[in-house]
């Protein structure tokens, strides 16, 4: 698709019913965080290419551990794989990275604003200086020397997204990297409209689903209300709830059950 200048459209997903919403819809690419990630998930996923996260130090554990060394992230990766992960996200050193590629392991990388840097760079724009935007590039260079295919581009200036995703050979999956990235990668709650907290500029909503949420949480609290009620009132169960026993049966249960209370 890069080769022949088709943008490529990518999700990050966190339930089978967005997964299987996207592979209706045509999305090309789904990105599923390893604690999401199940056969489950692969099924609902269907024809999508699926971008398994591998978690990244205090950002998550992996079989109840966090991965910490080259073999950590080794084992995941095969696990994933075996469940039918496409490729895996990294955002370890470039020596575990380096150590994933060489054993043909497909890695996708994270260069501009990447969160669990934030630390040394805040939740901001990366690379709207020549010498910010030039470490970027300089990164992702090493990064396609190293043997990663591909590598998210996070809130970037657009021109510099679009001059990296021109001069790498490395898939760009842009958010908030301008229309010139080799993807558009978004998460579903913006597109959905149901984001908790902070908005991303780069989010576009299409549909409101934070007001048929909203609607729906005051259905089941109406509907707990009316169970309530009728608990208390007799109505709940009604004949149609409970289980029959015949008249016959019932008589022979009672005239058992109030000899033994005589003994």
């Amino acid at each position: 698709m890069k080769a022949g200048g088709k943008k490529i459209s990518m999700l990050y997903v966190t339930k089978p019913e967005e997964a299987a919403a996207a592979n209706d819809a045509g999305i090309d690419v789904l990105s599923i965080e390893g604690r999401f990630f199940d056969l489950e998930m692969r099924e609902a996923a269907g024809r999508c290419f699926v971008q398994v996260g591998l978690p990244y130090g205090g950002w998550g554990t992996f079989q109840g551990r966090s991965l910490a060394t080259a073999e950590d992230y080794l084992r995941a990766a095969f696990y994933f794989a075996g469940t039918g992960g496409d490729c895996f996200y990294c955002a370890a050193s470039y020596d575990i990275q380096k150590a994933l590629c060489d054993n043909h392991v497909p890695i996708v990388a994270h260069v501009g604003l990447i969160p669990s840097y934030i630390t040394w760079t805040g939740y901001r724009a990366v690379g709207k200086t020549a010498t910010e935007a030039l470490a970027v590039w300089h990164q992702v260079k090493r990064l396609e020397a190293i043997g990663c295919f591909g590598a998210e581009l996070e809130v970037v200036p657009d021109r510099i997204g679009e001059f990296i995703s021109k001069n790498t050979s490395m898939i760009m999956l842009g958010m908030g990297a301008g229309p010139g990235a080799d993807a558009q990668y978004l998460f579903v709650e913006d597109v959905l409209g149901h984001t908790h907290g902070h908005k991303p500029r780069h989010a576009k909503t299409y549909r409101n689903f934070a007001a048929e949420f909203e609607r729906l949480q005051h259905e089941r609290v109406e509907a707990f209300k009316e169970f309530i009620a009728d608990v208390r009132t007799g109505a709940y169960p009604a004949r149609e709830h409970n289980v029959p026993i015949s008249a016959e049966e019932l008589s022979k249960f009672l005239d058992q059950a109030e000899a033994s209370l005589k003994h």
